[in-house]
């Protein structure tokens, strides 16, 4: 209350009137209305305004309920008083007529009627309406609804023209070919890169294309409609769109084949990735058997001429004597069998190309249909690009016509320049034997595997695809970086002027190279790093933390006081704490109806987390195998279980123990290993983590053991694609500031983009003493300087292709932190360009600068070492209880689709979220306990403990309750 309006509510005659319309004033900007009932007031509400009022707080609320005795004209006169005041107005005709208009837009994006409500709600109070009566404004949505059903048709109805609606529902019926529905048919995705699966793919997407899926303009519904209507379509039975009515069922299948042809697009370049990379893998096995070979073979010609050297050395021989004797003494088999074969000569990749070419054969059964079936396009502003888009075109007529000449014009220097380096000898030296069979295989595969490097790098696309689009699509526009860019510098601390910031830059590498100095001169500070004999670098490792005395007891005290608990009900109090599964609404929209829901939910939670499966989770709870595939397909889905991911972060943000352990401004992230059974596109061989294949779940931990963000990614990749995802799409109150990451996880250009974002990259490096120093400026500068640390600078930044792609860089890093495409699309876009793209080396080049400046600083400060590593264990900690949870099917990822992969580990991450927000907040009672008991609990004692540092012990259990045995916890003090 203002002193405005108190003076004003002073004018009032009677005290219950002035109370009553302060009540009122309040009220309405809070709830959007006002109560018939005052009386409901919340107690500490009505006592601060009793307080203004200068009224006893005993009195307030007899007073409120006389003035709700007053009749009603009076009180009807108070109330359009207040709205007078504040600019409010009733719910008329005409506002009426605005709000089912706005539903109406709203319901077009959004289906769910409880956000519907919510938007409804923010809306009137935003536009000063005073909300009509709930019962009449959810029947207005649910016309909105309908409106929003018989609008969407309305707009589709152009594309519904014969014979289309007839080719729609035929999707629904049996294909005796097939022995299932063509709709089931496209929505089963791929699991192999084996020639049969790409033709399947390629098979899929003629079918698309006939059905006109790849011209399908659906821009006429908002994006928020195509995706609801798609989400229909892939979890909807063919039963249920058949019963459905017209204008529901053909839009929802138009929407399903618009996105089905682009995830089909995608799956096809990835499927011709996989296998080409595949064999080139396979051949770069097979070549290091052939090196070692080699070098036992020099080894043998080595000690022969040893041998033969010795004879002729030997002043003693009399030359013409000298090759009889060689002969006798080392004997004509070794001789001949030692020489090279004629001709031979040794290649750049050292027969790389060879071995590959041998597998030209198994390429030719599924690559001539793939590259005939992709709309290739590139940047043609590069030469090697356009050369290469020419040899595409090329190749596809000599697929066409069955020809295998390569022409004399695609032979040439110029029209190969997109062959490598290392690769080019093989094309010359078959060039000159008239350009036969040899030829043809070797331009053929160079030709391919250009394809490969281009689409991974961006200097090709596939129009239609999401995935491997034109890389200026995922960038910002121009116009709008123009109007975004001083927000983005003001946001992240960057200087629009590259030179500025390189100046800027300069004292923070005079800053920390000054801290390393100081340490190299120290002989006291050996502990931390030193100058080898031959002035390398050589950093100290660290002794292990001493955890107090103190903390053990502490720790022992609170596991005594901690109940065990199994998992279902952990998960049920969890949710009373929180109410995250509020956040599971159904993807279609439906009202819930089932009174069990919320039962089923936890179970498809655990079936997931656990990895027990329908069929394991009904023997254990009862419910049966189809409410809980029903449950996990309609609820559990990526923005459901992330939004419900985000209540369980804040929740435990918001607990005062968690403050204790960090603020939340430092995370780590890390990748978990997991077994995979069956085939799966995501599944890597790698013979130091499987017997077989297996998977990588990619997760994010804040300093207060919470994990805020999951993917899924294959084994082989490079950990720091994914990297900046979760960062940047963070939806919790977490105030990210600082992350790190093992080494795996870092490169420059995570270096350059961190820094850029206004965000502190901190990784733990191995061997970080031998990594290459950068300088800015002359080097004697440095080394005059600082003696110690300024000889290990090396080579100079290039700060003029930093100043020329400046601009390029900020955009870039924009595009990532104002959400207008994920990061590990770009990142792995500029990994695999580097060579190629002048921006990838201006990046570089600045993230050279950057952690230069870290390496100094991380060497130099110990804290900061042991801040690091503090996190990182905190991350390998949540693997452990990761690890436990997933127990059923010996650890074994079942799922082969990635959509479901990362759905399971969603959900595997909110109930490891749920264990730990559970464990925190009974730490947090057991240390009130202790304090009540008359216990000194110091909070720098209780910041030792953690939620795996006290035991507890959750199971998995019937629902309600069933016996299982316990499978203790390796080490995390947790048993599932």
């Amino acid at each position: 209350m203002s002193s405005d309006d108190l003076s004003w509510v002073a004018g009032f005659n009677r005290v219950e009137n002035r109370l009553g319309v302060m009540v009122q004033l309040c009220a309405l900007p809070w709830l959007g209305w006002i109560p018939d009932d005052l009386s409901a007031c919340p107690a500490a509400a009505l006592d601060r305004l009793a307080a203004a009022l200068a009224v006893a707080p005993d009195q307030a609320a007899g007073l409120l309920v006389a003035y709700g005795g007053w009749r009603g004209e009076t009180r009807r006169t108070h109330r359009a008083q207040v709205l007078a005041r504040l600019g409010w107005r009733w719910c008329a005709a005409g506002e009426r007529k605005q709000l089912d208009e706005f539903l109406l837009a709203r319901a077009l994006e959004h289906d769910a009627p409880t956000l519907l409500l919510q938007m409804a709600c923010d809306w009137l109070r935003g536009e000063h309406i005073v909300r009509p009566a709930a019962d009449a404004l959810t029947r207005r949505i649910a016309s909105a609804r309908d409106a929003a059903r018989a609008e969407t048709y309305h707009r589709l109805r152009p594309l519904l023209s014969p014979p289309r609606p007839r080719q729609l529902d035929g999707l629904l019926d049996v294909d005796p070919d097939l022995g299932i529905t063509r709709l089931t048919w496209l929505r089963r995705g791929a699991t192999a890169a084996t020639p049969e699966v790409l033709k399947a793919e390629i098979d899929k997407l003629e079918f698309l294309r006939g059905h006109g899926a790849d011209t399908l303009d659906l821009s006429r519904l908002p994006a928020g409609r195509r995706r609801l209507l798609a989400e229909i379509g892939r979890r909807s039975t063919n039963q249920a769109l058949q019963r459905a009515d017209v204008d529901r069922r053909h839009p929802v299948l138009l929407a399903t084949l618009a996105e089905t042809y682009v995830e089909v697009l995608d799956e096809l370049v990835q499927l011709l990735d996989q296998a080409l990379a595949g064999a080139e893998s396979r051949a770069r096995h097979e070549l290091s058997q052939r090196l070692v070979d080699r070098a036992k073979a020099e080894a043998d010609r080595a000690r022969l001429l040893d041998e033969i050297l010795d004879v002729l050395a030997d002043p003693s021989v009399a030359d013409a004597a000298a090759g009889r004797l060689v002969r006798q003494r080392v004997g004509m088999p070794r001789l001949v069998a030692a020489r090279r074969p004629a001709g031979e000569r040794e290649q750049r990749d050292h027969g790389h190309f060879d071995l590959l070419a041998a597998r030209y054969k198994y390429l030719r059964t599924f690559t001539p249909a793939v590259i005939a079936s992709l709309p290739l396009t590139g940047n043609t502003a590069s030469p090697a690009v356009r050369s290469l888009l020419d040899a595409v075109a090329v190749l596809r007529e000599l697929n066409t016509a069955g020809r295998s000449m390569v022409p004399d014009d695609a032979a040439t220097a110029e029209a190969t320049s997109f062959v490598p380096a290392r690769w080019r000898d093989y094309l010359d030296a078959t060039r000159g034997q008239g350009r036969g069979a040899a030829y043809r295989h070797y331009w053929e595969l160079a030709v391919l595997y250009g394809v490969q490097a281009g689409l991974r790098s961006g200097d090709l696309w596939v129009p239609g695809s999401r995935r491997y689009t034109d890389p200026a699509a995922l960038l910002l526009p121009v116009e709008r970086w123009a109007v975004q860019r001083d927000d983005f510098c003001t946001l992240t601390g960057a200087d629009a002027n590259p030179h500025r910031q390189l100046d800027r830059l300069d004292g923070e590498l005079h800053s920390a190279i000054a801290s390393l100095e100081a340490v190299l001169a120290d002989p006291s500070a050996e502990g931390l790093a030193r100058l080898g004999d031959d002035g390398d670098l050589i950093v100290s490792p660290l002794a292990a933390e001493q955890v107090p005395a103190a903390a053990d007891e502490l720790a022992a005290a609170c596991a005594t006081r901690l109940p065990r608990v199994q998992l279902p009900a952990l998960l049920i109090e969890v949710d009373q704490m929180t109410g995250f599964s509020q956040e599971f609404t159904h993807a279609g929209g439906a009202q819930p109806r089932n009174p069990d829901l919320r039962r089923n939910l936890y179970a498809a939670l655990i079936t997931y987390a656990c990895n027990l499966g329908y069929a394991g989770m009904a023997d254990a709870s009862g419910i049966s195998e189809d409410q809980l595939a029903w449950t996990s397909q309609w609820y559990l889905r990526q923005d459901t279980l992330r939004a419900a991911n985000t209540r369980l972060v804040n929740a435990h943000h918001a607990n005062p123990l968690a403050a204790l352990w960090g603020g939340g401004t430092l995370s780590s992230s890390d990748g978990q290993r997991f077994p995979q059974r069956g085939r799966s596109l995501t599944a890597r061989a790698l013979s130091r983590y499987f017997l077989d294949e297996g998977t990588t779940t990619y997760t994010h931990v804040s300093d207060q053991h919470s994990t805020y963000g999951t993917k899924v990614i294959p084994t082989t990749w490079r950990e720091a694609v994914a990297v900046l995802d979760e960062i940047f799409g963070n939806p919790t109150d977490l105030p990210l500031g600082e992350h790190t990451v093992d080494t795996a996880g870092q490169t420059l250009a995570t270096f350059a983009i961190f820094h850029l974002a206004g965000l502190q990259f901190s990784p733990r490096i191995r061997d970080i003493g031998r990594l290459q120093l950068y300088r800015l400026g002359a080097a004697s500068t440095w080394r005059a300087r600082y003696p110690h640390a300024g000889p290990l600078l090396g080579q100079p930044i290039q700060t003029q292709l930093i100043a020329e792609h400046w601009n390029d860089m900020l955009r870039l890093v924009g595009s990532m932190k104002f959400g207008h495409t994920t990061a590990s699309l770009l990142i792995a876009k500029l990994h695999a360009s580097s060579r190629q793209s002048s921006l990838a080396r201006a990046l570089h080049e600045y993230g050279r600068l950057i952690r230069t400046i870290y390496v100094c600083r991380y060497v130099a400060d110990e804290e900061l070492r042991r801040r690091v590593r503090r996190q990182l264990n905190k991350g390998e900690s949540l693997h452990a209880l990761r690890r436990d949870l997933f127990f059923a099917h010996q650890g074994h990822v079942r799922r082969r689709h990635l959509d479901d992969q990362i759905d399971q580990a969603l959900c595997l991450t909110l109930v490891t979220n749920a264990c730990v927000l559970w464990t925190t907040t009974y730490l947090a009672d057991a240390l009130d306990a202790l304090r009540m008991e008359g216990h000194d609990v110091d909070d720098e004692i209780a910041a030792h403990l953690t939620p795996r540092s006290t035991t507890t012990s959750t199971s998995t259990a019937r629902i309600p309750s069933i016996s299982t045995p316990n499978y203790a916890a390796k080490d995390t003090g947790h048993s599932t």
